[in-house]
């Protein structure tokens, strides 16, 4: 997400500015139906409920979101507030507590992929899981397109660092930094979505 929610817009969003109210929905709308999605079963009535009850919490809360503390970064605040709302919709439903728990292990192992993301590309068993493949995109969708392309095509396609620069008309070298501040931008925009969950990166 690249839009910084900092002091100033949450001064004019709760005077109720209609700019900074639509810049805040447009920017959060799709990585946050995104995260609720597949945490709800799918079931695309009950994640469009959670998004829309999570944003008017949002807005009638938003005192309490601290821009200075979160850098400006409001989607950690915005998904602390859309699991209670998962909670609570997934309490009325048969298999809510298989699906939350089912949620807990994937987010263990999806932290744990991103830390081998640093050493090793993300494992072609945990890309095989659908769930797994969508947080890792919602991750990816924050970055620049150069950052995300590089993601992409080096960890998940597996081509070479040799073979990147080839394509881009660029050295290794250049390649191997970019490929550093990518893997930099992606560790911040993924601990933004896992900032609020209850287990800590290995």
């Amino acid at each position: 997400m690249r839009e910084s929610f900092d002091r100033s817009w949450r001064r004019r969003a709760l005077a109720g500015d209609a700019d900074a109210v639509r810049a805040f929905a447009d920017a959060v709308l799709p990585p946050l139906y995104h995260f609720c999605l597949y945490r709800v079963g799918k079931d695309r009535h009950l994640c469009e409920e959670v998004v829309q009850d999570t944003l008017v919490r949002a807005l009638r809360n938003l005192e309490q979101y601290e821009p200075d503390r979160a850098g400006g970064n409001i989607f950690p605040w915005l998904t602390g507030l859309a699991r209670n709302e998962i909670s609570r919709v997934l309490s009325l439903q048969k298999h809510g507590s298989s699906l939350e728990e089912m949620w807990r292990r994937m987010d263990r192992e999806l932290l744990a992929a991103f830390e081998r993301l640093e050493t090793e590309p993300i494992g072609e068993a945990v890309l095989l899981r659908e769930e797994t493949r969508e947080m890792v995109n919602v991750a990816l969708a924050q970055l620049t397109p150069q950052y995300r392309q590089a993601l992409e095509e080096r960890y998940a396609g597996g081509v070479t660092i040799h073979d990147l620069a080839s394509r881009w008309g660029t050295s290794d070298k250049a390649v191997e930094s970019l490929l550093v501040r990518a893997r930099k931008a992606f560790r911040a925009a993924f601990l933004a979505l896992c900032h609020t969950l209850r287990t800590e990166p290995l």
